[in-house]
């Protein structure tokens, strides 16, 4: 693709993307952090200078400098917060945008071996993980400054005290690194285990009307219930480790803590600081677990974020379908078709010119075969044997996106999308084009009819709230919305009842009056709409004729669609 599609790659762009806001907030941050660290050194110098020995104008000054203090931490962590949030909300929303566009690549390949769900779970949940780490970053960085601005002011106060805090606050901070390593791999294992739940759950929701039709749905739970006890145990397990690593964490910043408070407390008795300097010790020393914990959190963090990014990396980098192409189309494109002793599975030797503007019948007797003369003209594979032409050029040369934009292949299952009928219709419509003669065409006006709003009534998902039949209009409605110079469609009307289906036949030639069009179907109404009929028997082709001859006089073609 170009550009690092490893873990670490797609985390140095998340970061590097938002750098600016990831640099204010650590700034303001940092402010934060340092005011945090002054309070209690500032009530240490009020004790001495106002307190000790009363001195009511040093106390309101004092107080003054206190309150201004307060007012810079409270900014630097209002707006670093923001700064911080923006850069992780901006990064996760760049994430989504980088895999959604990798699922819908020309080239596709992002969804060999994950189910929807799994893509999904990497679009949302992954990528939030990975943009959180510019907040994590933010606060870290902060939290490294309070932890330098404390030891700072504890030197200032004893040396003793700064050089503990020195020395004390790195070990921790590489025990956190350490400790993290485990979590690492459990939220790995946690997100593959959500992602394959989450996969198993929207494929029984797909087919939950087949699975009621069976009588499948005691199954269907079961196998859905082992695979979210599986995700939860994975869940629990990346949990307790997580709690595991909090806990070793606080129980070591703890321990930390009360050996700075001890050493502070033999130097108070042995006369070396003074009451306002214990003061300020104790202060310091109650606040730097914060910016501590802060970094064992930042730690978690990462290790999140690494998993994470190692599957958008995974889908960033999954090899296309197809491979090479970069030329365009022929300007203008006339829409001829040709395949050259087309060889691939079940297909041996076809040779096929679809002339322009050609009204084209396809008739396939194996539905392997048809599903693999599919694939070849819409290049979700390469022949084994021969090639495609499409206005003399090889569809291996075309740049993917630029062959579908001239030739579009509308498959049998093509899904709707939830949202209204027009939506639907004009998902791929050139902008400002009338979807109406499209809708004429397949027959929509009636599904529309059936629908509050019309055709701005909404469908459902995947058209839930249409029959099948109606679906198949809507779906059939959107590819001749789309107005490419050749469209391939196979069997828009399996659903239909035979009066409709007779009037979409006469719908799309007339709608595609000019353009080529290619019917792979044994529709005997929509092939009787075709210039001629190509007869598709044992991988290669035996006849062709228009419908009605062959009807008459071939008994392969006359079973084909006849029974």
């Amino acid at each position: 693709m170009g550009a690092d599609t490893s873990g670490r790659g797609v985390i140095r762009r998340a970061v590097a993307g938002q750098r600016r806001d990831v640099v204010l907030g650590s700034l303001l941050g940092a402010a934060h952090q340092t005011g945090e660290a002054l309070v209690p050194v500032l009530i240490g110098l009020i004790v001495d200078r106002a307190v000790v020995r009363p001195d009511g104008g040093a106390l309101a000054a004092w107080l003054v400098v206190l309150a201004v203090v307060y007012a810079m931490l409270s900014y630097g962590f209002r707006f670093g917060a923001r700064a911080g949030e923006r850069a992780a909300e901006q990064a996760a929303h760049q994430l989504r945008l980088d895999v959604v566009r990798r699922v819908l690549a020309p080239h596709g390949g992002a969804e060999a071996g994950r189910p929807p769900g799994a893509l999904v779970n990497v679009a949302t949940e992954d990528a939030r993980r990975v943009g959180a780490l510019n907040m994590a970053l933010t606060l870290g960085i902060a939290a490294v400054v309070g932890v330098v601005a404390g030891a700072v002011l504890l030197l200032r106060a004893s040396v003793p005290l700064g050089l503990l805090v020195l020395i004390g606050a790195p070990v921790l901070m590489a025990l956190g690194h350490y400790l993290a390593r485990p979590l690492e791999h459990r939220s790995e294992a946690e997100q593959e285990s959500a992602a394959h739940a989450s996969g198993v759950a929207a494929d029984l929701v797909a087919g939950v009307r087949v699975l009621k039709g069976l009588r499948a749905e005691r199954a269907a739970v079961a196998r859905y219930r082992t695979t979210s006890q599986a995700s939860r145990e994975a869940n629990v397990r990346a949990a307790r480790a997580a709690a595991l690593q909090t806990g070793l964490m606080l129980t070591l910043t703890g321990a930390f803590i009360a050996l700075v408070a001890l050493v502070g407390g033999r130097l108070v008795l042995s006369g070396s600081i003074g009451l306002g300097a214990l003061v300020s010790a104790v202060g310091l020393a109650l606040f730097l677990p914060g910016p501590i914990s802060v970094l064992a959190w930042v730690g978690a963090e990462l290790a999140r974020a690494r998993a994470s990014a190692a599957r958008i990396a995974g889908v960033l980098a999954a090899p296309g379908e197809t491979t090479g192409g970069t030329a365009e189309p022929a300007t203008p494109t006339t829409g001829e078709l040709r395949l050259h002793d087309l060889g691939h599975a079940g297909l041996d030797g076809i040779d096929l010119t679809v002339r322009p503007g050609e009204h084209l019948g396809i008739v396939v007797t194996d539905a392997a075969d048809t599903a693999t003369l599919l694939h070849c003209l819409a290049r979700r594979c390469d022949p084994d044997r021969g090639r495609i032409e499409l206005d003399g050029t090889p569809v291996t040369e075309l740049a993917p996106a630029a062959l579908r934009s001239t030739l579009l292949v509308a498959e049998h299952d093509a899904q709707l999308f939830d949202g209204t009928l027009l939506d639907n219709v004009t998902a791929a419509a050139p902008a400002g084009a009338d979807p109406q003669p499209a809708m004429d065409a397949a027959a929509v006006d009636e599904v529309a009819a059936t629908l509050p709003g019309v055709t701005a009534g909404r469908i459902g998902e995947r058209g839930s709230a249409l029959s099948g039949g109606q679906r198949q209009r809507v779906a059939l409605a959107r590819a001749l919305a789309a107005d490419r110079s050749v469209l391939v469609v196979h069997d828009p009307t399996t659903a239909v009842d035979a009066a409709t289906e007779a009037r979409i036949a006469t719908g799309i030639r007339h709608a595609r009056t000019g353009r080529t069009t290619v019917l792979v179907t044994s529709s005997p109404a929509l092939l009787a709409a075709t210039d001629r009929v190509i007869l598709i028997d044992g991988g290669t082709i035996t006849a062709e004729a228009p419908h009605e001859d062959l009807v008459r006089d071939h008994p392969v073609y006359r079973t084909a669609v006849l029974t």
